[in-house]
This record gives structure tokens, C-alpha cells and sequence, in this order.
């Protein structure tokens, strides 16, 4: 290693170190111990542009021990991105741009929310599937336009996450030779030494899994990491994990090797012996020599270059191939919204009983063709969850163009690859599983809520109308749970016009993720359902009277079931009308007259009905309301019988309603 190399490296180090310090809080161990094997990759092996963080072709890196964050804002810093010292002394701080764990579009250069360990693994297989689609879908010989590598770089912790295996067990399977998995592998966890809880032998699991491995034994040789990554590009059949063996801490005396390094500042005096076992020049707080930047700047143009020569080729094959240039535009900067809005077709139904799962499959088949870029698939449930896409193939390590994803059973995982899907651009995805199963899903949905992606989530088999399956099945606390998540649109549609709802909204806006709540048993087409279900709830059937009796509030299948109530009511002289509110979040963004005109505050008495908890609906009903819900779990029985069990018939409605 040249010193300039090693000045390059410690000067990672030392900002991270000095970082933390300063915040009083924070992670130093990972940044110490995984500098030489950041510096190696960014500076000599991964094509990216800091004067570009857009260009498409890009090399992605994702942290995901993202505790590890002082890493990356010190590579974010020395390599140009735009963070500077003054970003760096405001680590943690409210407002700054180096929150203690990287944001995506909160910083220039973060590709990912990383926090949850292994989140980052199975976002980067996202990333590598899109990848994979994207060059199938566009290069043509001698044009590669897509054609980049996406690198993740983690820790003990995120492999001993469950959703690592689930992610790489997926990537092996596929194929998936542009993901390149960096190891920082220093056997120490937060409690100790990873001999307490995590003995198995890691490169036999990857090999197993399918991907090439490759080991460096001393995590501070940046010639044989590069040998290490090179070989990783080369391999072409399969992905490749490298265990790159570190020391925790490295360079800080009193901390190196020991789990004290890893979640607390170094303290004044070890910071101090780092700088000097490093042979730093100074003892100043976020001191770079000038030549360090200088070597930093010419590595970082070598990314311009690149950028610059990918953009000639693109030129030319833009020339050459305009259909695929006007296609490549319908892929990055595609707005269907004003198209689906006014489709008839997208819209039309048959006047017949259906699923709400099996609408949401019609509507699927309908946008394959407005949207060539939508992929996704389902956790081995595509059957049951109508999200087969007809005559657009199957993702596979022989067919990289296939537009239908099959996940496998791994639900954890399967939503963090869609995250990564979302997340690398110029797709539009969904995934899928039963609506119970959302348990699995959520960690990561959490996710796309925080970042903003719009992943759709199609979940089907949404109540206690799951019947013979019994409790295990049969989703009850789980729509409350999605609706607690700020920045996370709920459906759950009655029919034909709502599921066509809840699909324009997933599939147009731009910063929401959507889950599609869905039946397994058939609903009726409502007579009053309207594109006012864009609004999240809308007067379904109107009251007879200006000074009705009541309202009465219902998602899903339990909306014919309010109708049926309101007009047994009207026969004992009782009028009331019956709202629909298929998405609690998008009603809650419309203007405080329109939620006024929907749900008078003068009207006091009110019934909500659906099928699930009550939890939730207290602020549409008030005091002096009532809710028909579920108070428990449900059972094993045929559907119709459950419902009847359950209290969720007509007369139980009307009853409750007379009751207030």
C-alpha cells in the first residue's frame, strides 16, 4: 500500500472516528475495521460519477450495516458528493444531512434506508434482479447500456438476520452474478464475540446457496480486496460473497478487536491514540491534508470518464435503435395517470359477483400492457393471489427478460427486494402474499413508507372469509397495523371500481407504497362505487332524507353488508347513509370540507362494520358511536358460517345502529 493509499484509507477512519466523538454517540467500529475494503472498492472498482448521482449505468453500493453510517459520509465527503465537514461535525444532529443511519433523498450518494440489519442484502438483490431485467430488456450487441454492478457491504449482524438467507438463497437460485456481497467479518457482536450465538461455518451456507466465495485474509491488503473483487466481476454464472477478515476497531489501541468498539464513542484520549498509532500529521478534529482530497478528486473523475463514454454509447444506440430509445423513455420517465384515469377499458367490469383478489388479477393483466415496466410476483402464492402476468414470462437464471417474479416462500425477503426493485429505477414493481402473512412483510414495508418507494403489496384473503383455514389464516389485528404506518396507503375495495381504485393510486403516485387489500370469497358490484373511491371514502348510497338519522362506515365485503342495513333501517322508518372508506390514509388528505361533506360533524350517530379489529375506527364513530368488529380470533368453518358467528349479518347491523 502507498502511503497516499494509506492516508486515503486512515483519513476514512479518522472522520468517522471524529464524527462520532463529536455527536457523542454513534458506531466507530465498522468504519475502522472496514475503511481499506471501502476505499479499494470506490476508489479502483465501482463506476460512479459524485457530480451524478442519477446516471443510470452506476455502479450501486449499499451499507447495510447501516450503523456503519460515519463510512459512508466519510466516502460521501472525500469523494465529492457534496457533504462537508461542517456535515460531518452535525453527525446526528437534528436537521443534518448525516443522520445515524443513512436516509435515502435525505443524502446526495445513499441508494438505501439501511438500519434493520440484512435489510440492505435483500434491498441489493432487488437491485441486482432490476439489473438483470433491465440489460435483457434493452442492450443490444456491442451496446450494454445496462450493464453495472450492485455492491453491498454488511457484517455479523445482518447474517445472522433470517431475511440474508432468504434474500441469497433467492440470488443463487437466479443467477445473479452483478451482485458482488462484501463481508465485513470481525466475529464481534454487540454482547461479545460471535462464538456466544453464531458458530456456522459462513462460506459453506453461501457456497451452498449458490454464489462464488472468495476470502481475504487480512481486511487491510488493498491489493489482494481488489484481486478479490475482480474475480467477483468475472464470474459470470453466479454472485459472489467475499469475506473480507477485519478487526473491529482497527487502529484505536485500547478498543481494536473488542466489542466495546462497535455502538459508543471512542472517548477523547483513544481517539487521540488513533490518530498517533495511525501516524495521522495531526490531532486536529476533522483534519484531511490536502493531498489526501487531491488523491481523492483523481479517482473520483475516473467516474466521469466513465460516465462520459457510457453516454457516447448511449448516443449512438439511441441512433441506431429509436424504438428502443422511445421504450427506455416509457421505462424512466412513463406517467400512465392521465391515460388510466380516462380508459374505459381499465375501468370497465362485469356486472357479476367476483373476488376482489381476482379484479386486482384483471387489473394486473390491464396495466402489463400500459406499464411494460411493471414486474413483480408473489411469495409461491401467485395461484391464490391472481398476480400472474399472462404472456410476459417467468424471471429465471435462463430468461432475465421474464416479467413474472416467483419469491419462493420468503415473505421478509420478498419485500426487500422489492424495495430494491423500486429503488434502482426505471421499474415499476408489486409483490404479494395473503393478507396475514403481512406480519412477514412489514419490517420492510416499514421501509418503503420511510424512503417514499411506491411498491405495491397485493394481499389477498383479507378477513375471517377465509373460513376452513381457521385462525391461523384469518388476518384480524394486521389492517390496523398498516394503517398505524405513516406514509403507507390501505386499501381495501368493495368491487370492480374500487379494486380499479386502489390500483390507479398504486400504480401513478410517486412517493407512497399501497397495499391492496383483498377478498378470497365473492362481492357484488355496488351500484353506487365511483372513482370518488380516489378519495379514500365517498358517500356510496346516499341517505333519503337532507336531516338523515345516522351514517354507517364500511371497507370491503362489508360494505353490501352496511347497504343491506340501511335499507331494513329505512323499512322501520330509520334513515341513514352508508360511506364507503376504502383507504383511511387518502381520506384523511382531503380537505377538511370534503371529509365534512362525507362525514357531518352533526350526524353523531354511527355504525363502522368491517370484519377485522375495531382498532382504528374510534375517530370516525366518536363516543357516541359503535363499532361491528372482531374482538378476538376468528375460527375453522366455512365462511358464510363465520360471518353469521361473528355478529357481521344484517340484522346484528340494524341492531346495533337502533342501540345508540
Amino acid at each position: 500500500m502507498s502511503n497516499i493509499e494509506m492516508q486515503s484509507v486512515n483519513a476514512i477512519r479518522v472522520l468517522a472516528a471524529d464524527a462520532v466523538q463529536k455527536a457523542n454517540s454513534g458506531h466507530p467500529g465498522l468504519p475502522l475495521g472496514s475503511a481499506a475494503m471501502a476505499y479499494e472498492l470506490w476508489a479502483n472498482h465501482m463506476n460512479h460519477n459524485p457530480a451524478d448521482t442519477e446516471w443510470t449505468n452506476r455502479d450501486r453500493f449499499i451499507l447495510s450495516g447501516g450503523h456503519g453510517s460515519t463510512l459512508l459520509y466519510s466516502l460521501l465527503h472525500l469523494f465529492g458528493y457534496g457533504l462537508t465537514i461542517e456535515d460531518l461535525k452535525q453527525f446526528r444532529q437534528d436537521g443534518s444531512l448525516t443522520p445515524g443511519h443513512p436516509e435515502y433523498k435525505h443524502t446526495r450518494g445513499v441508494e438505501a434506508t439501511t438500519g434493520p440489519l440484512g435489510a440492505g442484502m435483500g434491498m441489493a438483490v432487488g437491485m441486482a434482479i432490476a439489473e438483470a431485467h433491465l440489460a435483457a430488456t434493452f442492450n443490444k450487441e456491442n451496446f450494454p447500456v445496462v450493464d453495472h454492478y450492485t455492491f453491498v457491504l454488511g457484517g455479523d449482524g445482518c447474517m445472522m438476520e433470517g431475511i440474508s438467507s432468504e434474500a441469497f438463497s433467492l440470488a443463487g437460485t437466479l443467477g445473479l452474478s452483478k451482485l458482488i456481497v462484501l463481508y465485513d467479518s470481525n466475529k464481534i457482536s454487540i454482547e461479545g464475540s460471535t462464538d456466544i450465538a453464531f458458530t456456522e461455518n459462513v462460506e459453506m451456507r453461501m457456497q451452498a446457496f449458490g454464489f462464488q466465495t472468495l476470502t481475504v485474509e487480512d481486511g487491510n491488503n488493498l491489493e489482494e480486496i481488489g484481486k478479490a473483487i475482480e474475480a467477483a466481476k468475472a464470474e459470470k454464472t453466479k454472485p459472489s460473497f467475499i469475506i473480507v477478515k477485519t478487526q473491529i476497531g482497527y487502529g484505536c489501541p485500547a478498543k481494536q478487536g473488542k466489542a466495546s468498539a462497535h455502538g459508543e464513542p471512542l472517548g477523547v484520549d483513544n481517539v487521540a491514540a488513533l490518530k498517533e498509532n495511525l501516524g495521522w500529521p495531526s490531532q486536529e478534529p476533522f483534519f484531511v491534508p490536502d493531498e489526501v482530497y487531491a488523491n481523492y478528486k483523481e479517482k473520483a473523475q475516473k467516474g466521469a470518464k466513465a460516465q462520459a463514454a457510457w453516454e457516447a454509447m448511449f448516443a449512438e444506440y439511441c441512433a441506431k435503435y429509436p424504438e428502443m430509445k422511445a421504450k427506455w423513455d416509457q421505462y424512466y420517465k412513463g406517467d400512465v395517470s392521465e391515460e388510466l384515469l380516462n380508459s374505459e377499458s381499465f375501468w370497465a367490469y362485469e356486472d357479476k359477483a367476483d373476488a376482489t383478489r381476482n379484479l386486482s388479477g384483471k387489473m394486473i393483466n390491464r396495466l402489463k400492457t400500459v406499464m411494460p415496466n411493471l414486474i413483480g410476483g408473489a411469495a409461491d402464492l401467485a395461484p391464490s393471489t391472481k398476480t400472474y402476468m399472462a404472456d410476459c414470462g417467468d424471471f429465471s437464471k435462463e430468461n432475465y427478460a421474464g416479467r413474472n417474479l416467483h419469491f419462493g416462500v420468503r415473505e421478509l425477503a420478498m419485500a426487500a427486494i422489492g424495495n430494491g426493485i423500486m429503488l434502482h429505477g426505471g421499474l415499476r414493481a408489486f409483490v404479494s402474499t395473503f393478507f396475514v402473512f403481512s406480519d412477514y412483510v412489514k419490517p420492510m414495508a416499514r421501509l418503503s413508507a420511510i424512503m417514499g418507494v411506491p411498491l405495491t403489496y397485493v394481499l389477498t384473503h383479507d378477513s375471517i372469509g377465509v373460513g376452513e383455514d381457521g385462525p391461523t389464516h384469518e388476518p384480524i389485528e394486521q389492517l390496523a397495523m398498516l394503517r398505524a404506518m405513516p406514509n403507507f396507503a390501505v386499501y381495501r375495495p368493495c368491487d370492480a371500481t374500487e379494486t380499479a381504485a386502489a390500483w390507479y393510486f398504486a400504480a401513478t403516485n410517486k412517493d407512497m407504497p399501497t397495499a391492496l387489500v383483498l377478498t378470497r370469497q365473492n362481492l357484488p358490484q355496488m351500484a353506487g362505487s365511483s372513482k370518488e373511491a380516489l378519495k379514500g371514502g365517498y358517500v356510496i348510497s346516499e341517505a333519503k332524507k337532507a336531516n338523515f338519522d345516522g351514517i354507517l362506515i364500511a371497507s370491503g365485503s362489508e360494505v353490501e353488508l352496511a347497504v343491506n342495513a340501511q335499507a331494513q333501517l329505512a323499512t322501520d322508518g330509520i334513515d341513514v347513509r352508508v360511506v364507503s372508506m376504502p383507504c383511511m390514509d387518502l381520506f384523511e388528505k382531503q380537505s377538511a370540507e370534503y371529509k365534512e361533506s362525507v362525514l357531518p360533524k352533526s350526524v353523531r350517530k354511527r355504525v363502522a362494520i368491517e370484519a377485522l379489529s375495531d382498532f382504528g375506527w374510534g375517530r370516525y364513530v366518536g363516543l357516541d358511536g359503535a363499532v361491528v368488529a372482531m374482538k378476538g380470533f376468528g375460527a375453522s368453518a366455512p365462511a358464510k358460517i363465520l360471518f353469521e358467528k361473528f355478529g357481521f349479518t344484517t340484522q346484528n347491523v340494524v341492531d346495533t345502529f337502533k342501540a345508540l
